[in-house]
């Protein structure tokens, strides 16, 4: 949620970079906000008055008392009822406009920085990078999900019976792979300093709401109405919400964690694009590097974040590239977001296995994440998240690249993990 006192203070500069997210009805919606304000503090107003009257007249019936002036005390009460009547009405209209106004607040998307591209859709991402030689196949090569049946690896259909489309049985040495990516992406995060964490998965609709899950994508997320709980559609959910309603010291800055998880997400609107094999799924494993970093240094976190990132793409040996998000793609809760496609050789397209992003705020803001700086300060910190990486896609093009008439050969850094160096 973006800070009240920022947009106040910034009015201009929020309009701006909420333009870039092509937010409609933009300068309507921060006057509403604006104007609520103003009625909410001038109500403040009246109420302080209305309190000061309160407390000389309790003081006038006081000395009235004491003078034995009992009927002049009890004329002076009546003005204190009538009063306390006028506050009660005072207070009811000011509770109105504060939930009218947090609703506002809490709709309004984060504002992008200043330096994301301006764009509709993806169409317009900027690619900033690319790394890596796109191997040279054969023309008979086969996509993953021929692979996957050809070597017994991922079972749909044997999914779809259990449970529905997008939750595919993964199975012998599928199984393995998927274990080995997961342990070798746990790992590597470790040997960058992230403390694992093994979250919960389901959250409560106050961890939705924190990191901003809710109430954009509710279509997206599936619920247990009876409990009041969501299955999360990643682990940052869980992870960051950690440090929901809490107060740091700058000297705790960077925290960084990294956790495995199952992820659920109901894909809605995306069926009949791009849903073969295992390129979009309502249920997948995924490893998430979360960070708390103090707000003058997110931008730097963010660069190391890309790096870490980058650097298990090219253990895996896949070639990949790095996109910079337009305004018309970037996320609800997102100031800057990278995407990092691997090329998908027999399909013969980019497939997205990270996003990068930095909320700088606006994520603290909803959870009350706040830390004192040296100077004493209370102030909200800056979130971080990425990708590290989500097995999918990742698993579709290891096993197409790497595809030869032998079998499928298995990059080294994975081998210690998995036990044989090709899957015949």
């Amino acid at each position: 949620m973006l800070q009240l006192q920022y947009i106040k203070e910034h009015t201009e500069e929020i309009i701006e970079r909420l333009k870039i997210k092509n937010v409609k009805d933009v300068e309507s919606r921060i006057a509403a906000i604006l104007d609520l304000d103003a009625q909410r503090r001038a109500l403040q107003q009246k109420t302080d008055s209305l309190k000061a009257e309160q407390n000389s007249i309790a003081k006038q019936i006081g000395m009235l008392m004491k003078q034995g002036q009992r009927e002049a005390a009890e004329q002076v009460k009546q003005r204190t009822a009538e009063l306390k009547a006028e506050e009660k009405t005072l207070s009811e209209q000011a509770e109105a406009i504060e939930n009218d106004l947090n609703a506002k607040l809490i709709s309004l998307p984060n504002a992008p920085h200043i330096s994301v591209p301006r764009g509709t859709s993806e169409a317009d991402n900027v690619v900033v990078a690319e790394y890596g030689t796109k191997p040279d196949l054969p023309a008979d090569a086969l996509p993953h999900w021929d692979l996957c049946a050809k070597y017994d690896l991922v079972d749909f259909e044997l999914g779809n019976k259990i449970t529905g489309a997008g939750f595919p049985v993964y199975k012998g040495r599928g199984a393995r792979l998927q274990r080995a990516l997961i342990n070798f992406f746990l790992n590597e995060a470790a040997n960058a300093g992230f403390v694992e964490i093994q979250p919960p998965l389901m959250v409560n609709e106050a961890s939705g709401l924190g990191t901003g899950q809710l109430p954009d994508k509710e279509g997206q997320m599936y619920a247990i109405p009876l409990d009041g709980f969501y299955m999360i559609p990643t682990a940052e959910v869980p992870i960051t919400n950690i440090y929901r309603n809490c107060i740091l010291s700058a000297d705790q800055f960077p925290i960084k964690h990294a956790g495995y998880s199952e992820c659920f997400r109901r894909e809605a609107g995306s069926y009949g694009k791009d849903v073969r094999g295992l390129n979009r799924l309502h249920e997948f494993s995924k490893v998430e590097i979360v960070v708390i970093e103090h707000p003058d240094r997110s931008y730097d976190q963010l660069e190391e974040m890309k790096h870490h990132v980058g650097g298990l793409l090219d253990k895996l040996g896949l070639p990949y590239h790095i996109l910079k998000l337009c305004g018309g793609d970037i996320s609800f809760t997102s100031a800057m977001t990278f995407d990092f496609e691997v090329w998908s050789a027999a399909q013969k397209k980019w497939l997205e296995v990270s996003s990068v992003s930095n909320f700088e705020t606006f994520q603290a803001n909803r959870m009350k994440l706040r830390f004192k700086d040296n100077d004493g300060r209370m102030r909200l910190a800056h979130t971080l998240n990425g990708s590290a990486l989500a097995l999918p896609r990742i698993v579709a093009a290891l096993l197409e690249n790497n595809q030869t008439p032998d079998g499928i050969v298995m990059p080294e850094c994975l081998r210690p993990y998995l036990g044989f160096d090709i899957i015949k």
